[in-house]
């Protein structure tokens, strides 16, 4: 997939409508509450998915109402954006009813993280660029940057971010598509059509609560099954909360990661602000960006 073949959907104005979904783990009416008073507040109305608030299990809903509400917001005219109130679990098990080849004709953001990377995984395969960004859940928490940068995103303000570097940087240029999500939910999605082409792109990586033997694991099953050795260049984002054994693995998260790439030459930037962060910054998913790791590293979205 050339750069230039991702589809960009059309920009959000002030007064299109925001489709709010959960594809995953169930959520209350009070939890997205503050959420919507923010998403209306930039100016937008708010859509409420049949069963967003729906429970089956951790669910919130059944695979087929689930399956029903993102159909719908896809379908729907009116709907500009599709926007996941929350992660969890779930998405894996819906991802083959839906038809994602209607988004190519209607054409709209896919905002979400975490659960959300088998959704943007599919819509990468296809060529539909999609928002990784923070979502409802998470709204009260968020940095006014994290928040800024979401809606700016929508309106076609591409980002420009800069951080601090970190010292298992390999420092370095380089340009291409940017991909990936959470470290767990793509390893599910190891052997499919599903996980994303890492060719000549630049692989966007974070996560949350896991084992540090689970982060090498997956990390050696990206290496052995070819996903690293031709990257641009590699992004990671936010190691949150992880956990070690009795019996001590002997790396933190950052040096399993920064190990597994050590064979190869392409740039590496750690503690991007992306993630299960309160600092979660918007990434447009399919775009062509530039990653230049350096004292002060900087990733530009390019024109």
């Amino acid at each position: 997939m050339s750069e230039l073949s991702y589809i960009q959907p059309s920009f959000l104005k002030p007064g299109d409508v925001i489709g709010l979904i959960a594809p995953a783990r169930k959520i209350s009416e009070p939890e997205v509450k503050k959420a919507v008073q923010i998403i209306q507040v930039h100016g937008y109305k708010v859509l409420f998915g049949k069963n967003l608030f729906g429970s089956y299990g951790s669910f919130s809903g059944t695979d087929s109402e689930r399956s029903a509400d993102l159909k719908s917001m896809i379908e729907n005219p009116e709907v500009k954006a599709i926007l996941s109130v929350r992660g969890g679990y779930g998405c894996v098990r819906i991802v083959d009813s839906i038809p994602f080849e209607l988004i190519r004709n209607h054409s709209k953001w896919l905002i979400g993280y975490s659960d959300l990377t088998v959704l943007h995984s599919e819509l990468h395969r296809l060529g539909v660029q999609s928002l990784h960004a923070s979502m409802p859940i998470n709204f009260p928490e968020n940095t006014p940057e994290a928040l800024h940068s979401l809606f700016h995103a929508l309106e076609g303000s591409l980002p420009s971010y800069k951080w601090n570097t970190h010292p298992l940087n390999r420092k370095g240029k380089a340009t291409g598509v940017l991909t990936g999500g959470n470290i767990s939910v793509l390893y599910s999605l190891l052997g499919s059509d599903t996980f994303p082409d890492t060719e000549n792109k630049i692989l966007f990586l974070e996560d949350l609560d896991e084992y540090l033997y689970h982060i090498d694991r997956m990390m050696q099953a990206f290496k052995r099954a070819g996903k690293l050795n031709r990257l641009s260049g590699l992004l990671v984002g936010g190691l949150t909360d992880m956990h070690d054994n009795t019996v001590p693995f002997g790396k933190n998260a950052e040096e399993i990661i920064r190990e597994s790439t050590d064979e190869y030459n392409y740039p590496v930037a750690f503690d991007f602000p992306a993630g299960h962060l309160k600092d979660n910054r918007a990434l447009v998913l399919g775009h062509s960006v530039t990653l230049d790791v350096a004292a002060v590293s900087t990733l530009n979205f390019n024109p």
